[in-house]
């Protein structure tokens, strides 16, 4: 690699990373001056996982305490964990891009010099490290509650450290592919229900996997939605052998890698696509 080449990677990756840092601290200073508005908007996420997790232990106890093996305790672990997760993969909606190439934002994108991509990621960081903090009461709250059985050993917490990072950056780019589509149409509303539907069935943010079909459970792997949800979820909570802790950090790369390559192909479509409609 030639000396030129080198200074522009090494002047890319400054100026990308003094942009992350820039973004994330504007965002966590917005976050803050709003503290009640995100205490608000984490109720709102945490009440999907309270009334699965309500009903599940209600159905738990109904049948002896536990359901195809999963103890009342179980069930509050693994929903009390879904309640944190769940907040780390709030991303931006693909509903939202009809509104943001309306408005010209996706105008504006073009003419930065980094891939909209890094905005996504940034932006949303920004909210995650806030709401990270703001969780802490609601956690303790959720326990006393409902006594979830969690005991997790050290390895447990620094996978499911990376887990969930690695399930927003997923989460982040695929639906900044789902987005594009609508450069293309504006009737995109019907895929991307489709999109989160599956997600719905085949992530384990409905139930536990283990509660679905044997065949369910066999195709799971072969989606990235899994790797969203559930498997975060279960390094924390399910007991996983280390060899499957990395193996599952390893799976997530492997998706982050094949969703990254999709989306830099379909990106110079849709933005030549664009241009040649905006012109």
């Amino acid at each position: 690699m030639s000396a030129v080449a080198t200074t522009r990677q090494e002047s890319w990756a400054r100026s990308t990373w003094d942009y992350y840092v820039t973004t994330i601290r504007t965002q966590l200073q917005a976050q803050f001056q709003y503290r009640a508005a995100v205490y608000a908007y984490m109720v709102a996420l945490v009440a999907e996982p309270v009334i699965y997790l309500v009903v599940w232990t209600t159905i738990a106890r109904s049948q002896g305490g536990s359901v195809q093996g999963i103890g009342v305790g179980q069930f509050a672990a693994y929903y009390v964990v879904w309640t944190l997760v769940r907040g780390w993969n709030v991303v931006f909606t693909p509903f939202g891009w009809e509104w943001r190439i309306r408005e010209g934002e996706f105008s504006a994108a073009l003419l930065r010099p980094q891939h909209p991509i890094h905005f996504e990621l940034a932006w949303w960081t920004g909210q995650k490290l806030v709401w990270s903090v703001f969780y802490i009461p609601v956690f303790v709250i959720l326990s006393l509650v409902f006594h979830p059985a969690l005991h997790p050993r050290p390895l447990e917490i620094v996978v499911f450290f990376f887990a969930i990072w690695g399930a927003y950056v997923l989460r982040t780019i695929n639906n900044f592919i789902l987005g594009m589509i609508t450069i293309w149409t504006t009737r995109a509303g019907a895929i991307f229900e489709l999109w989160f539907l599956s997600e719905l069935l085949l992530s384990g943010r409905l139930l536990p996997l283990q509660l679905m079909p044997h065949w369910v459970q066999s195709i799971t792997s072969w989606f990235p939605f899994k790797w969203t949800f559930y498997f975060p979820i279960e390094s924390l909570v399910g007991n996983m052998s280390n060899t499957a802790l990395l193996r599952g950090l390893g799976i997530q790369l492997l998706w982050i890698g094949i969703c990254v390559t999709v989306m830099r192909f379909v990106w110079r479509l849709a933005a030549r696509h664009y241009s040649a409609v905006g012109n």
